[in-house]
Order: structure tokens, then C-alpha cells, then sequence
């Protein structure tokens, strides 16, 4: 599962800089849970050469992620960001807040909001 979800984390970052075959193919398999054989009678290919496909493009989205690391910096932020606005729930706790405070919780809380989405 864990495998999965790491795919889908590189296909959302780097799935445009695949060919349309290994596009079409990736798409087919994990997102619209086909079989290898099913993929396979569908684009007149053999079950192996879809197979192929599959892993040259799960290999091509992971040596993106090895040379940019885009995805590990986005989780990094995802959890700094997680991580504020659990120290802002803790503070908003605090009854002696003075109202600038609370306004600015309520920016800092947006801002975090719109990081994350």
C-alpha cells in the first residue's frame, strides 16, 4: 500500500514527463485497476510488453524523485506545516490571548491552509 501511494506521489509530480503510451498505460493499470492482460487486449500489445511499459515508466518517475526530490521536500513542508498548526491549536487554548493575537492565529491558520491546500 505504502508502494502505492509513493507511485501516485510521483505520478502527480512527474506523470506529465512521461510518453502518452506510458502515460496511457501507467493510468490504466493504477488508477483504473486493470489487469496486465486487460491493458494488454486493449492496446493489441502482449501482457509482457505492458509489463515492460510499466516498470520503465515506475523506473523513470523514481529517478526524477532521486534527482529533484520534489515529493520529499513537499511531505518535509506537509508536515512542518502540520506540525504549526498544531502548536496554533495549543495556543489557541490559552484564554489570555489578546485580540491581534487571535487575528493573527486566524492568518497564520489561513496561510498554513493554503500551503498544504
Amino acid at each position: 500500500m505504502k508502494e502505492i501511494l509513493q507511485l501516485t506521489l510521483l505520478y502527480d509530480f512527474y506523470g506529465e514527463l512521461l510518453t502518452e503510451k506510458q502515460k496511457l498505460v501507467y493510468e490504466m493499470y493504477y488508477q483504473n485497476d486493470l489487469s496486465l492482460s486487460e491493458i494488454g487486449e486493449e492496446l493489441s500489445i502482449s501482457r509482457q510488453a505492458v509489463r515492460d511499459q510499466l516498470k520503465r515508466a515506475e523506473n523513470i518517475l523514481c529517478n526524477y524523485e532521486n534527482k529533484l526530490q520534489l515529493v520529499e521536500r513537499f511531505l518535509k513542508q506537509k508536515m512542518a506545516v502540520q506540525q504549526i498548526k498544531n502548536i496554533i491549536e495549543e495556543m489557541e487554548k490559552e484564554e489570555t490571548l489578546s485580540c491581534k493575537a487571535k487575528n493573527n492565529i486566524e492568518a497564520i491558520q489561513k496561510i498554513a491552509a493554503e500551503i498544504i491546500g
